[in-house]
């Protein structure tokens, strides 16, 4: 399936050219033969047009956005929109930052991945899936195989955080960009309990939770990693920032942190955030100096 539409302005900011440019995506399943497991859904998936939230997801597909071809880097980003593990925000964290990053020569990947509803298991397996669809296709969309990054906002940031940690020789991602993530479903470390419980299901064994707070599993070899959120989240405590970010710097991985200090959570792509301008000149300049320059 294809869709167009068209980006209706530029922007010069130093190096970075936003391109007026038809941009077109395609949208192709995760798992064309059929996932191994359900999720359990058996609700319509729906959109609501407004907020461009998603729900009910049960199949994975990818919204692949080529990047503009005058300006191809070669990098890829995977977005895994937030949602609290309920719904996806396809919108303000899915295609208005994928055209963005396609503006900008970089092949955009927004991964609409089955919720969890209770087995954080089956959007780990979408989003290692889609790695390896991208590495196997590199070539048809003019991607570098080893400069395929993964991305994620809150809940979003968890399953991106997840695939940093967990992963094998196949779906390594060779870096990471994540936005106010909740990286742990430890209960200091966020503002709610249905986060965990549509993760985790009701009654998660420490086992279960263990293996999902993601600061558990970070190594020497965990990809470069750019964090981003507001001093002012109500909705995940920037100690999840924090403590993911310290944890990687002991194992000596690549990592940059910044928290601005007000905003609060789920701003995505949204232009009336304040920091908008300067969070996409810093998330450039990152995958310039860290993934261009370095893998």
């Amino acid at each position: 399936m294809k869709h167009s539409f068209l980006t209706v302005a530029f922007v010069l900011f130093g190096s970075f050219y936003l391109a007026v440019s038809a941009q077109s995506f395609t949208e192709i399943p995760v798992w064309p033969k059929g996932a191994a497991e359900s999720n359990g859904i058996t609700e319509k998936e729906t959109t609501d047009d407004a907020s461009g939230r998603i729900y009910n997801t049960s199949e994975a597909s990818m919204l692949v956005y080529p990047a503009d071809s005058a300006l191809n880097t070669g990098i890829a980003v995977i977005l895994c929109p937030g949602g609290g593990y309920a719904r996806l925000s396809g919108k303000y964290e899915g295609t208005l930052f994928a055209e963005w990053y396609a503006a900008n020569g970089i092949t955009a990947v927004v991964l609409k991945y089955r919720l969890p509803n209770g087995n954080p298991l089956i959007p780990l397996k979408d989003a290692q899936e889609t790695v390896r669809i991208l590495r196997k296709n590199a070539a048809h969309w003019n991607i570098d195989p080893h400069k395929i990054g993964i991305s994620g906002f809150s809940a979003g940031g968890h399953l991106a955080s997840a695939l940093l940690t967990h992963y094998d020789d196949s779906c390594r991602p060779d870096f990471g960009i994540l936005f106010y993530p909740a990286i742990t479903p430890k209960a200091t470390f966020t503002r709610g309990d249905d986060f965990s419980k549509n993760m985790l299901g009701e009654n998660p064994g420490t086992v279960l939770i263990h293996q999902y707070s993601n600061e558990e599993h970070v190594t020497p070899n965990t990809p470069p990693t750019l964090i981003v959120m507001c001093d002012d989240d109500k909705s995940v405590a920037t100690k999840n920032a924090t403590v993911f970010y310290d944890i990687l710097k002991q194992n000596n991985v690549r990592a940059s942190l910044h928290i601005f200090p007000s905003g609060g959570h789920g701003w995505g792509f949204k232009r009336e955030f304040r920091y908008h301008e300067p969070m996409k000149l810093m998330v450039l300049d990152w995958i310039n100096q860290e993934v261009a320059a370095q893998i």
